[in-house]
Order: structure tokens, then sequence, then C-alpha cells
């Protein structure tokens, strides 16, 4: 299992600042898997995910025990 943190909106959406989920699946399958529990998800139009403090390209595979967050958009003012 790998633990998912959420920051911004992510974490207003999904109502918790972090989840679990299997490792093994690549990071378009992990933002697939929020969408499908929390269709709102996909309104965010340019969510990030780090694993392991870099960005990370939606072909990338999660292992067990990497570091996952999902940042969402971030407005100024």
């Amino acid at each position: 299992m790998v633990k998912v943190k959420l920051f911004g909106i992510a974490k207003d959406i999904v109502s918790a600042s972090y989840f679990e989920t299997d490792s093994g699946i690549t990071v378009n399958h992990l933002k697939q898997r929020i969408i499908d529990k929390h269709p709102s998800f996909s309104d965010l139009r340019s969510v990030l995910v780090a694993v392991n403090d870099e960005y990370a390209l939606d072909d990338v595979v999660i292992d067990e025990n990497d570091d996952v967050a999902i940042i969402p958009p971030v407005s100024g003012g």
C-alpha cells in the first residue's frame, strides 16, 4: 500500500488529507481512481502528482513506500 497525501482543493474534494492505494499503478491510474470515487476531481485542470519529491509524468509507476502527493492548482491574490 502507498499513502497518498492531498493538499488544497484536492484535500477538500476527497474530504481527507491522505488515503492509501495499491502500489504498482501508474500516476494516470491513480488520478483515474480518484476521479472514479470523486467525480468533481476531474474539474481540476492542472493537478500535479509528486513521487518522492519530484513531479511525475502520467506513466510513472508508483512503488511500495514511495512518497506520493497530489498538488492542485494554486491561485494567488
